[in-house]
């Protein structure tokens, strides 16, 4: 019987670290289309569809993510799955567009987009080897994130039309600390057995590093912006 037990545990480990492979080497693929989007993107002109109608843009970009983010779980057991992950990941990429124009417009620009990759990779990083090393079970996690995502997108709400920098950038400083706790929890999930599915495992984690990049930059670019 011990046997079996210790056989037992041994498979689940195997399962676990398989899924946790598969999820990293997917994260480093959709990079690749991450960057062909971010490219697009920034050579792409967004100013004439914010002129025309800033509210219609929003909602066209949050159903659309949505959208592909339903439809990647719906997929998320066969080879649709990776390919609608590709085209999501691309998508994403062409929304860092305008961040990434408007950063490029400061002289020290690609510094500033340099080291919001920079930090995110290794917030990633150090995250992925807590949670994988950890014995603690971060799961407990789950109900707080919840709550102060909701709180955060409630408060990006009011400030898309109230426009005030203090708020926004009090909204970026907590996203960021939001999505390292989303990080944590995401990876220590498949590590424990509670996320068998890489797929979705993939698209959590690269939707937290979205926005943590997102959001640093926009940090980095008001503390240490320069217009000159």
């Amino acid at each position: 019987m011990d046997d079996i037990q210790v056989l037992g545990r041994e498979g689940t480990l195997s399962v676990q670290n398989k899924v946790l492979r598969n999820t990293y080497a997917m994260l480093g693929m959709t990079m690749i289309p991450t960057v062909i989007g971010a490219f697009v993107g920034i050579n792409t002109n967004f100013s004439w569809m914010m002129a025309a109608s800033p509210i219609m843009l929003f909602v066209g970009v949050l159903a659309t993510v949505y959208g592909m983010t339903w439809l990647i779980a719906k997929n998320a057991n066969n080879a649709s799955g990776v390919w609608l992950l590709f085209g999501f990941t691309f998508i994403m990429g062409l929304l860092l567009g305008p961040i990434l124009q408007h950063a490029l417009h400061l002289s020290n620009g690609a510094q500033l987009i340099g080291l919001a990759a920079g930090g995110t990779a290794i917030s990633f990083l150090t995250l992925s080897a807590v949670a994988t090393n950890a014995k603690r079970d971060f799961s407990f996690l789950g109900k707080f994130l919840t709550i102060g995502f909701v709180l955060v997108i409630l408060a990006i709400l009011a400030n898309f039309f109230f426009q005030i920098p203090a708020l926004s950038l009090t909204i970026s400083a907590v996203v960021v600390m939001l999505m390292a706790g989303f990080i944590l929890y995401e990876i220590n999930q498949v590590v424990r057995g509670g996320q068998t599915n890489y797929i979705m495992a993939t698209l959590s984690i690269y939707i937290s590093l979205h926005n943590m990049f997102t959001h640093l930059l926009h940090l980095l670019m008001a503390l240490m912006g320069n217009d000159d």
